[in-house]
């Protein structure tokens, strides 16, 4: 391994780490200040902030996997997702900013649904948390994976700690930087990081594919297209060999946006009501060129490996090989870093939702209701060191797919938490016993669907993605059970002249 390399990736991690000290420094007096940055996130840090730590692994190494093996069919994951992202925006992120402040000053998704439906307040608070922890679990074990992975193809060898493997040091390794920043400088030290990790996700999402496509060895787009036709026309089909189940499992991943509590916490956090719109065209810009890349990436880089006689066994590492085998070793260690940083972002930022559950939903509230601000941060830090080792455990399976890990964790936040937010913040009538349905039903659907297999095959044909189940269920419990209950008067109707006069 080239002494650039090791370069480009230490001064990343000091970056990483000198960004955790100064957030330390400037907001972790106060639980709000640890779990939510005090809610003064400019509209830049807080768009690139979501979108960095929505993206996470898959962005590099899943998303790159899938159309490597299947074409652009697998190209609507990402335009679900860009469509789910823009409504997100548009009708979570103005509401949550303003009713979570408007029911109590919420600084968790939890408190806010129990401040919203007083009635069933502790029910859903603990409803709530257990499933924040169990998900998360698995979606922070999905970025560990991604770590691993990335050791294991780039360092082989070459770290070897106590003889552990290469995969089991790369989690280690990650997991230990991100634990530092993010148990140091809390939700000021994620989003900050984030930004950064953002800028060099996109920058590294605009530099591989053109070096691929017209650097040594590509052949330009013409050349790409006549390689990825002599080996299969269908790569370049958008709807070749895709039914019409396969297509909707693809894009109703863009359903999960709005019950991702990673996400959704950004907008909790935004400076003003007015800065939303700005960090929605700033989040969105970023979205659209990272998804691109990703997938012109993954589709040119199967085209790469064709005509140069490259063995890619695990397509989920193309970005990996690509990186060393195409560029300067302290370029090399910038794109491992870009990796990095798609991995840490999402890690840090799960990491602490979970932490902020625990500590405000369990800890705060079944504990010590009286604890003081001091030790209430103290048991934050020591929760996000927990959930990372319970993600230690899970991501010990070295055949684990990140795809699939993330897509798991990604149907379950979207069909607990999605409707019950949509309908919370846009219709009067919910009331706290549709919120426990909604929430259970929809998690348990999710749990359920993927027990039984039914996402990878259904009724004799293709696997139904199981958020689409999920999602229904969810709506319709919450629908259903709202108005067959008495209406609690629990909406607090906001007086926007008030509050601007």
């Amino acid at each position: 391994m080239a002494i650039g390399v090791w370069i480009s990736l230490f001064g990343y991690f000091a970056l990483m780490i000198a960004i955790g000290v100064y957030a330390m420094r400037k907001s972790t007096s106060t639980s709000e200040d640890y779990m939510l940055g005090g809610r003064a996130l400019s509209p830049q840090v807080a768009a690139l902030s979501a979108g960095a730590s929505d993206m996470s692994g898959w962005l590099l190494l899943g998303l790159p996997g899938a159309m490597f093996i299947s074409g652009l069919g697998s190209a609507w994951i990402g335009i679900g997702l860009l469509v789910g992202a823009f409504f997100n925006w548009t009708l979570v992120a103005p509401r949550l900013r303003e009713q979570t402040v408007h029911y109590g000053n919420a600084i968790t998704i939890p408190e806010f649904l129990a401040n919203r439906f007083p009635t069933r307040a502790m029910s859903l608070r603990t409803v709530s948390a257990i499933v924040i922890v169990i998900f998360f679990a698995v979606y922070t074990a999905s970025g560990l994976v991604a770590g691993g992975k990335l050791f294991e193809s780039a360092f082989s060898g070459i770290v070897n700690v106590g003889g552990l493997s290469d995969y089991a040091m790369g989690i280690a390794i990650t997991l230990g930087v991100v634990l530092i920043y993010t148990v140091v400088g809390g939700f000021l030290a994620v989003s900050m990081t984030d930004f950064v990790q953002g800028c060099i996700m996109m920058l590294a999402l605009v530099i591989m594919p053109a070096v691929v496509l017209f650097g040594e060895g590509g052949g330009g787009f013409a050349q790409a297209s006549q390689t990825l036709n002599e080996v299969d026309p269908t790569l370049l089909s958008w709807t070749a060999g895709l039914t019409f189940v396969g297509w909707l499992s693809a894009v109703t991943w863009g359903l999960g946006y709005f019950g991702q509590p990673h996400i959704i916490v950004r907008f909790m956090a935004i400076r003003t009501l007015k800065d939303v719109p700005v960090a929605r065209n700033i989040g969105m810009s970023w979205m659209l060129i990272s998804l691109i890349g990703a997938i012109s990436l993954g589709i040119f880089g199967r085209a790469f490996a064709v005509r140069n006689g490259m063995d890619v066994q695990d397509p989920e590492t193309i970005f990996i090989i690509l990186a060393e085998l195409l560029f300067h070793p302290l370029i090399t260690g910038f794109l491992y870093a870009a990796l990095l940083a798609a991995i840490m972002s999402t890690i840090s930022s799960q990491l602490l939702v979970s932490s902020s559950s625990l500590t405000e939903d369990f800890y705060r509230l079944f504990l010590r209701k009286q604890a003081s601000e001091k030790e209430t941060v103290f048991v934050g830090r020591l929760c996000v060191v927990l959930v990372g080792l319970v993600a230690i455990v899970i991501a010990s399976d070295e055949d684990s797919q990140v795809l699939g890990l993330v897509s798991n964790a990604w149907a379950g936040f979207g069909a607990a938490f999605g409707p019950l937010i949509i309908l919370s913040l846009m219709w009067p009538r919910t009331n706290g016993n549709g919120a426990i349905a909604g929430m259970v039903v929809g998690a348990a659907t999710v749990m359920i669907w993927i027990a039984l297999g039914w996402n990878a095959e259904f009724m004799g044909g293709p696997g139904v993605y199981e958020i689409i189940p999920g999602f229904i269920a969810s709506m319709l419990a919450i629908v259903v059970v709202s108005n067959a209950t008495a209406d609690s008067s629990e909406y607090q109707h906001i007086d926007r002249q008030k509050q601007t006069s």
